[in-house]
């Protein structure tokens, strides 16, 4: 296992339980952390998103409690919280009547910490599990198969020693030099299709006072204005971060976002993220996190049926990764873990058919999403564009794009606070418990959006989620 982020450690975590013996090789030297908050301040430099905002969706949720509820478990010792569907609603929701298959939608809210800590745990506590750290990997070993086709048989480290294994798993996260190793060995290219999210996004970590406790969750936690996306996110053991993401062109909105003091006063300025800095919380840390360089990145280990090679399976971002803040990433990269742990109890002793049943249900299950993310950060880079340079970009009624976004705005925002079917159907597709278009093929579901949207004359305009233009944002944040 080429790799100690959530996807490496959930890959071994699973495979060790099906009596696999797996090896960990984790790059980073750091001691192991006696607790959550120690593991906040872990030196995980392979791993530079460890300190901004994530979710833990449904589907993983409920992965883990089918599969590996001691984790779970483990994870609310540690100071996780379950956040079940129903609670927090809006007070306008009045007729809310839970239905049977309501404990799906239960997430998580933890820091990326803490959950990486605790999966080592559980790593480090099973006695099939060996975990190296401070060991790179810079290629790996082949010998010539049957097939055809090159048999990996286990990797060379940077200090010139080589390990063979039966498998080689590879969770390098975004950075993986995976196709640079393939090349290494006469295979590839490897095909890749990458898209700029078009954002840059800094993070920022709290802890309520003593006495305190978190505002109630009755909207959005997060929002849209073009301008700037932002969210909040609920942590473990009573803290929490908020994300502002700026299009990649402001760098007059990145730069000043920088700076935390002008941070706080923007994030003060949003709708879902001013009741968390209203006196309640402390920073946790002085600094902002900055992340840029962030890609929609697909890349494509088995090609027209035929594997590049056998022997090597890629998990996680090494072979999907999306805009973090859809906050996908941990999900997919344990549902990737899920779904190759499936291929290998099928076809252990065919790694042909196991290269190939894996890249398929990777293309079945978590694809879809890849492309869902691809689009919509399209259309966000169009209007962020637009509102950079000046423009309105709701004026041009005709754009079928303008009248979908009138949609969503004043028609799927109000019935999220008052509709139950619309609220169920777009929270089971922000935990990629249905599929990315299941809410615009519902008639049901859009028949509901869209006679709210059609009384919007009838009824007050809608609160803004913060300012609606770029500039008077920017004039109300700190010089």
């Amino acid at each position: 296992m080429v790799g100690g982020g959530v996807s490496g450690l959930s890959t071994a975590v699973k495979l060790s339980r099906r009596g696999h013996a797996v090896t960990v090789l984790e790059r980073d030297d750091t001691p192991m952390p006696e607790s959550a908050d120690q593991a906040f301040f872990w030196d995980r430099r392979g791993a530079p998103q460890v300190r901004h905002s994530h979710a833990f969706l449904a589907r993983l949720v409920g992965l883990l409690r089918e599969n590996e509820p001691d984790v779970l478990d483990m994870l609310v010792a540690a100071g996780a919280t379950e956040m079940p569907f129903g609670q927090d609603l809006p007070p306008t929701m009045v007729d809310f009547s839970p239905q049977p298959d309501d404990h799906e939608l239960t997430m998580l809210t933890c820091r990326r910490t803490t959950f990486e800590w605790v999966l080592r745990r559980a790593v480090l506590n099973d006695g099939r599990v060996r975990f190296r750290t401070g060991v790179g990997v810079n290629g790996l070993t082949h010998e010539p198969h049957p097939s055809g086709l090159p048999r990996i048989t286990g990797v060379r480290m940077e200090d010139g020693s080589q390990l063979n294994a039966d498998l080689v798993v590879v969770a390098g996260g975004r950075r993986s030099t995976l196709p640079e190793w393939l090349s290494d060995i006469g295979v590839g290219p490897v095909p890749e299709f990458s898209e700029d999210t078009g954002i840059v996004y800094a993070s920022r970590f709290y802890r309520l006072k003593p006495g305190h406790t978190y505002p109630p969750r009755l909207g959005p936690i997060g929002g849209d204005l073009g301008y700037i996306k932002y969210g909040v996110f609920v942590g473990d053991n009573d803290t929490f971060s908020i994300t502002l993401a700026t299009p990649t062109d402001d760098s007059e909105l990145r730069t000043r976002l920088a700076d935390p003091a002008v941070f706080d006063e923007a994030a003060r300025q949003l709708v879902a993220t001013a009741p968390y800095l209203d006196g309640r919380a402390e920073p946790l840390v002085s600094e902002v996190y900055v992340m840029a360089g962030l890609l929609n990145r697909h890349r494509e280990y088995v090609v027209d049926g035929r594997p590049l090679v056998l022997g090597m399976l890629p998990v996680g971002d090494a072979v999907v990764c999306t805009n973090p803040l859809y906050g996908r990433g941990c999900s997919t990269g344990y549902w990737g873990a899920h779904l190759m742990s499936e291929a290998i109890d099928a076809h252990a002793d065919d790694l042909q058919a196991l290269a190939v049943e894996y890249d398929a249900a990777i293309g079945r299950e978590i694809m879809p999403w890849y492309r869902a993310g691809v689009e919509q950060d399209a259309e966000a880079r169009r209007v962020a564009s637009r509102m950079l340079s000046g423009e309105d970009p709701d004026t041009d009624t005709s754009d079928p794009k303008t009248f979908m976004r009138s949609v969503l705005r004043e028609g799927l925002l109000p019935a999220l606070r008052s509709d139950q079917v619309v609220l169920r159907a777009f929270m089971r597709n922000l935990n990629l418990l249905s599929s990315p278009d299941a809410m615009m093929k519902d008639p049901e579901v859009m028949n509901r959006v869209f006679a709210i949207w059609q009384d919007r004359e009838n009824r007050p305009p809608e609160i803004p989620m913060g300012p609606r233009r770029r500039r008077e944002f920017l004039e109300l944040l700190p010089a």
